[in-house]
């Protein structure tokens, strides 16, 4: 059923462009790296160039500074961030490592480049962090570390994870991707667990294309993800280092140019946020009054909205969260092109990761399935809080970054309202 929106009305941005921050700031920076001529510094060998060029090691410095960590180190991807954090964990054959179900799929397989076993938690519906009761029980003496991921940018309960595992002596490594910035009991998220690691990725909201920061206030495990992220079984003998645990190193390497931009859109960060905070507190505002409607709990913390999440609850509306979001959609369809282009609502976020393939039939390099374990289970069921929230209650929207404008958002709240308050007439 179509419903009119102030007299059918198109909402001002004819587009939802793409996030783009780049302006002649970023191009000032790359055309100063390009007249110098060199781009990448690093030599995988024990020497000054150890540790990168100028460009790489000023963000690094300009990193640790804007987040209040002593060590931060560049890689080309949050991806390899993750490896390089885990190996600087020794993590290794047997070990079984916690992972979230609702992220990128690396957040869960990168346990498996060190043959160690992924060992999923369900999440708490209302603050997407860790179920701390399943936490508490799937814990083994064999579990040697717990990766939590900040997702959509809400900060996970830290305080009592790291409590949690305190108490188990189990390394915690932050994946806040998509969380720079967002803040914990008074603390950057990112910077509360052993190590924590951001990503630059091109949609992020600060971005280098691809690459992505680690930190950490550990002058050990700094080392070895140093020597990790740069052909670490080359220099370990020159540079004086016994332990050769984990360091069979990589290329994780940031160049000057990806450096260069990173300074700049550093900068941009804290606008950014202010943005896409203004805007999420319009939505929330406009869709609490509903009682089929939710939104995060923000208790003890801050939101940096990568994305803004909602849950919707089928019995109360009385229809499905499908027919909600399609009539949301087409309210805001009749703008030009936003056929071909779609409406950036969705419903659920990714399919929950132990029903990848890859879980599903214990399959990671060859056929007998090394780093799995029998007593480890991947059905269906596994974690029932995220499946209801993936296939029943959950939607996610981008609507709250720039270039959109106070316009453009009271516009979109405006179709939001007005199907919710128009509910019934979607019945039947």
């Amino acid at each position: 059923m179509k419903l009119a929106i102030n007299g059918g009305k198109k909402i001002r941005t004819k587009l939802f462009p793409k996030y783009n921050n780049i302006n002649n700031d970023e191009k000032k920076a790359v055309l100063e790296v390009m007249d110098n001529g060199v781009l990448s510094s690093f030599i995988g060998a024990w020497c000054d160039d150890f540790y990168g060029g100028k460009k790489v090691q000023e963000f690094e410095k300009a990193w640790s500074k804007k987040f209040n960590v002593k060590h931060s180190i560049s890689v080309n991807s949050n991806s390899s961030g993750l490896i390089t954090a885990l190996g600087a964990c020794n993590i290794g054959f047997a070990d079984e490592v916690i992972v979230s179900p609702y992220s990128m799929s690396i957040s869960a397989t990168s346990p498996l480049f060190y043959n160690a076993t992924p060992v999923f938690c369900d999440l708490d519906k209302n603050t997407y962090s860790f179920d701390l009761d399943m936490l508490e029980r799937i814990i083994t003496p064999n579990t040697k570390a717990i990766i939590v991921v900040h997702i959509f940018g809400c900060p996970s309960n830290m305080n009592e994870i790291m409590a949690i595992a305190k108490k188990h002596n189990i390394y915690v490594i932050e994946d806040a991707a998509q969380c720079p910035g967002a803040i914990y009991d008074g603390k950057f998220a990112g910077t509360i667990a052993d190590i924590g690691v951001f990503s630059l990725n091109y949609h992020k909201h600060i971005h280098t294309g691809e690459g992505g920061m680690i930190c950490t206030k550990d002058d050990k495990l700094a080392n070895k993800m140093q020597l990790i992220r740069n052909h670490a079984e080359s220099v370990v003998d020159n540079k004086g280092d016994k332990e050769l645990n984990n360091m069979l190193g990589f290329n994780f390497r940031l160049t000057e140019i990806q450096a260069a931009i990173g300074i700049e859109q550093l900068k941009k960060l804290n606008k950014e946020l202010q943005i896409r905070q203004k805007y999420a507190k319009l939505y929330d505002d406009a869709l609490s009054k509903f009682d089929f409607l939710s939104t995060t709990i923000l208790e003890n913390r801050t939101h940096s909205y990568y994305v803004q999440a909602f849950r919707f609850y089928e019995k109360k509306a009385g229809i499905s969260r499908e027919k909600y979001i399609e009539a949301v959609k087409a309210e805001l369809m009749p703008v030009a092109n936003r056929e071909k282009e779609g409406v950036p609502i969705y419903g659920g976020y990714v399919k929950p990761l132990y029903l990848l393939p890859i879980f599903q039939k214990k399959h990671a390099y060859n056929k007998q399935g090394f780093a799995f374990k029998d007593s480890i289970s991947y059905n269906k069921g596994t974690c029932p809080n995220v499946e209801d929230l993936h296939y029943k209650e959950l939607f996610v929207h981008d609507f709250t970054r720039s270039p959109l404008t106070q316009d453009d958002v009271n516009d979109i709240i405006n179709a939001y309202v007005k199907v919710a308050s128009n509910i019934n007439q979607l019945k039947g």
